[in-house]
């Protein structure tokens, strides 16, 4: 019998991970769940299912087995944790949540519930951040790692209609940290941050230009990270990604923003020929993190990062948060503060 997927999400993503499956003879996507009438729409055209309002009426109606929650970062948490709590298995696109609160109650909801769950961190499925993993077991001890990954103004302004709710913190830092903290193995411990807001403010979205932390891992090694939503958009193209990680026998450098391809006409931009089909199949690291999920759910096997490396990285973005605040360093805890 095939595994019932439900979607609880229309946008790019809900539409994209529905896409990724359609042919999987073993899995069978029953709906998606959307509030907004014009987005439901849209995903009804572009997939042809069926789409209802909410995550109630998608388990009422349908009973998927695992449900895929992409919805805005911010909206996470009443999803989740219904839908954990009834033993549902969940794939939760990063991050788990932007606040400790939420992100804690969604762990412990998944306990409860005893579904499996993965967090969307799908740069594990990257085979140039796979590569890199390899690379790094032979190259003795981390000394020191960073990680960039950038935006044009595209994304704030007109991709999303939620990014003033948002920040280059919560939007493009899940991965970084998520990237960090798997390629060296460490935990992290202390967080230091700076940023700049005014320029998308006077562009009508109030939230952070850009943001730059330094992360203390417990070992006493430093990690940093850059991420900004102000490239301009005549650019290469709308995002720039790239690691670096130095150990005492050699280091690993990628470039991620780059696959090789650069196409010109009246601007220049690189092109990501890991993301549309190829074949009959949707490449790139979220189809395939969605079909590793769902073929983890059938046989038992590893689905990848849980839910308590989402919790890790909401911990740290918290933290990156409150520093931004208070202007000075401060501890990663997963515990919320009261």
């Amino acid at each position: 019998m095939a595994l019932k997927l439900g979607v609880v999400g229309a946008g790019l993503r809900g539409r994209l991970f529905a896409e990724a499956l359609r042919d999987r003879s073993d899995v069978l996507v029953v709906g998606l769940a959307e509030p907004s009438a014009p987005a439901a729409e849209a995903a009804r055209e572009a997939t042809g299912l069926p789409v209802v309002p909410t995550h109630a009426d998608l388990m009422s109606d349908f009973s998927p087995d695992a449900v895929v929650i992409a919805t805005p970062d911010f909206a996470h948490r009443e999803a989740a944790v219904a839908l954990a709590d009834a033993g549902t298995h969940l794939l939760i696109e990063k991050p788990l949540a932007t606040t400790l609160a939420d992100a804690s109650a969604i762990a412990a909801a998944v306990e409860r519930g005893g579904g499996r769950c993965l967090v969307g961190f799908e740069n594990r499925w990257n085979p140039h951040v796979l590569a890199a993993k390899e690379a790094l077991a032979g190259l003795g001890t981390a000394i020191t790692s960073s990680a960039t990954l950038s935006n044009s103004y595209y994304v704030p302004t007109e991709m999303l209609s939620w990014a003033a709710a948002s920040s280059p913190i919560w939007f493009l830092m899940p991965h970084t940290v998520d990237l960090l903290l798997w390629l060296t193995g460490r935990a992290p411990t202390l967080v230091y941050a700076a940023g700049s807001r005014g320029v998308l403010r006077s562009r009508g979205v109030d939230t952070w230009d850009a943001v730059h932390v330094t992360l203390t891992f417990d070992d006493g090694t430093i990690g940093t990270l850059s991420s900004a939503w102000v490239l301009p958009d005549a650019g290469e193209g709308i995002v720039d990604f790239h690691f670096q990680v130095i150990a005492t026998d050699g280091s690993v450098t990628a470039d991620l923003g780059h696959q090789g391809l650069s196409i010109v006409s009246d601007r220049t931009r690189s092109a990501w020929p890991l993301g549309p089909r190829v074949g009959r199949s949707v490449a790139g690291p979220p189809g395939w993190m969605i079909n590793d999920f769902v073929t983890g759910l059938l046989d038992g096997s590893d689905l990848g990062p849980g839910v308590q490396d989402g919790l890790l990285v909401t911990a740290v973005l918290a933290a990156v948060e409150r520093s931004l605040e208070t202007g000075q360093p401060g501890p990663v805890s997963i515990v919320a503060e009261e």
